[in-house]
């Protein structure tokens, strides 16, 4: 097996192969469609009254989550205690965004270096993410993804939902609507036996209750749920509409590079300082990617001024795909400054702050930089397409922002990588790892 995630068409192939091998118990059939046509799966197993949805591809930079579905249905079909026996039928909606997906596909298709990661991923901004943009967008505006995952879950009416999904950089946690005792044990069992490290301090939870090592559960009404800073609203996601049912929903987060450091239970000593520094430092990368977009804004037709919130044009590079990626780097480096002003008022902390803690919101400062110099490469790859020639020598305007966008991702990830020491997860242990736990939660549910 190869070292590399699958891709979109390579899982509905597969995905179809397991249907006719299995005519009986399983089915596959298309829900609807994405913004650019592309068919969205769900391949079902079993006859039970009781339904399991899970979910891949919620975010199109997280590619893991289609490779574990497709484990996932393998070990149901295997197992009879998972389907018939706990009389349940298991739901895969393959990939929830593909057209995002089928772009972070782009570049080297095996194991990839930080840098290419950051280079050729692709995430969109949130209120074009289907699993948070119902908290975002109006009702009536809702993207077909969003939609047909919602008639999904009011379909199905699971008593679990599982999202899947693969922080690029850290270790393995486990985010619960409801809580679920005793998930820790197996979550920190099954990381162990894999060598990843079990993340204790997070930047996506840091307010959420700690059930165990490793597994957060949403704060109560009235609570934070995250920094003021970012535009989503948990409450208003598609992870609490398994509740009108009386169902959960569990996210399931593995590594792409293991970082021993957000293990740390240590009580950092001196948080304050350390907040301010990494207050500084993204104010510090915010200027400079402030810096690169307005030597790129010039080269983009009429300035990049397209429509801000048109869908990817079906041609790459077309003005809907160039206005999208300008407004993520737009987002990004406007965000860091708001984020900055919010850690460093993080100190006294409602939570006591670990090494882990820090550890992780330095990534998480880090990738926002990543995130947009990557965005204006691929930003820079639609302006190519349209260019002249000569516009494209060794020494043009458009050769030189590209080499300045070039040397500050190769370093920025050089930094990212030797700073926390990070560690190649390879795919089969990320599906391993996943599938496993998505298991164990089952289990508890079911026979606990």
């Amino acid at each position: 097996m190869a070292d590399a995630y699958p891709s979109v068409a390579g899982v509905a192939a597969a995905a179809s192969a397991f249907a006719r091998f299995h005519p009986r118990l399983c089915t596959l059939r298309e829900i609807g469609q994405s913004r650019e046509g592309r068919p969205l799966h769900v391949l079902s197993y079993g006859r039970g009254r009781r339904n399991v949805l899970v979910v891949a591809g919620p975010h199109s930079d997280e590619r893991i989550g289609s490779a574990t579905a497709l484990r996932l249905a393998e070990r149901v079909a295997a197992d009879p205690w998972l389907h018939a026996r706990a009389d349940a039928t298991w739901h895969f909606l393959l990939c929830l965004d593909p057209d995002g997906t089928v772009r972070s596909e782009e570049g080297p298709a095996v194991r990839r270096t930080p840098a290419a990661h950051f280079r050729h991923s692709y995430r969109p901004p949130a209120d074009e993410q289907p699993e948070w943009a119902p908290s975002i967008r109006a009702a009536d505006d809702q993207l077909p993804e969003s939609q047909a995952l919602i008639d999904l879950i009011d379909e199905l009416q699971p008593f679990l939902q599982c999202s899947l999904h693969g922080n690029d950089l850290g270790g393995s946690w486990i985010q619960l609507t409801r809580d679920l005792p005793g998930l820790a044990e197996p979550l920190g069992k099954l990381s162990a036996e894999r060598d990843v490290p079990v993340q204790t301090g997070t930047y996506d939870a840091l307010y959420w209750t700690v059930s165990g090592p490793g597994v957060y559960v949403m704060p109560g009404p009235g609570r934070p749920a995250q920094f003021d800073s970012l535009p989503e609203d948990v409450n208003r996601s598609t992870w609490i509409r398994p509740h009108a049912y009386g169902g959960m929903t569990a996210l399931f987060e593995v590594p792409m590079w293991a970082s021993r450091k957000v293990a740390d239970t240590d009580p950092h000593p001196d948080p304050a300082r350390a907040l301010a520094g990494l207050a500084t430092l993204l104010r510090r990368q915010s200027d400079r990617t402030s810096v690169l977009l307005e030597q790129v804004r010039p080269l983009l037709p009429d300035g990049g001024a397209a429509p801000a919130h048109r869908p990817f044009a079906a041609k790459a590079g077309g003005p809907g795909e160039r206005a999208t990626l300008l407004r993520i780097v737009e987002n990004l480096t406007a965000i860091c400054p708001q984020v900055a002003d919010e850690w460093e008022r993080l100190h006294p902390s409602p939570v006591p702050l670990s090494r882990a803690h820090l550890t992780a919101l330095d990534i998480a400062a880090r990738r926002i930089s990543l995130r947009t110099t990557g965005t204006l490469l691929r930003l820079l790859d639609c302006v190519a397409a349209d260019a002249l020639p000569a516009e494209r020598l060794p020494g043009s305007a458009q050769s030189r922002v590209r080499q300045q966008c070039e040397r500050q991702l190769a370093e920025w990830a050089d930094e990212l990588t030797v700073g926390h020491d990070l560690a190649w997860v390879p795919v089969s242990d990320q599906v391993g790892l996943q599938s496993e736990t998505v298991l164990a939660a089952f289990r508890l549910l079911t026979e606990g």
